[in-house]
């Protein structure tokens, strides 16, 4: 580990972009969420994921 690191040229924010995400707060009933956490477990993936394709599905079955 360097004694002194530069940070002159650095820039505030996250360190990876995700192009086409956008970082939101929304409330959801605990329900909502227990029951997406536990479906994204046993499927292997991130329980936002699962929330992005529930949206998604319900926009597209309009």
């Amino acid at each position: 580990m360097k004694q002194e690191y530069d940070f002159s040229t650095a820039k505030r924010g996250p360190i990876s972009s995700r192009k086409g995400k956008t970082c939101i707060t929304i409330m959801l009933d605990d329900d909502v969420i227990k029951s997406v956490r536990e479906h994204a477990e046993s499927a292997g993936t991130g329980y936002q994921a699962i929330i992005n394709d529930l949206l998604r599905q319900a926009l597209i079955s309009e």
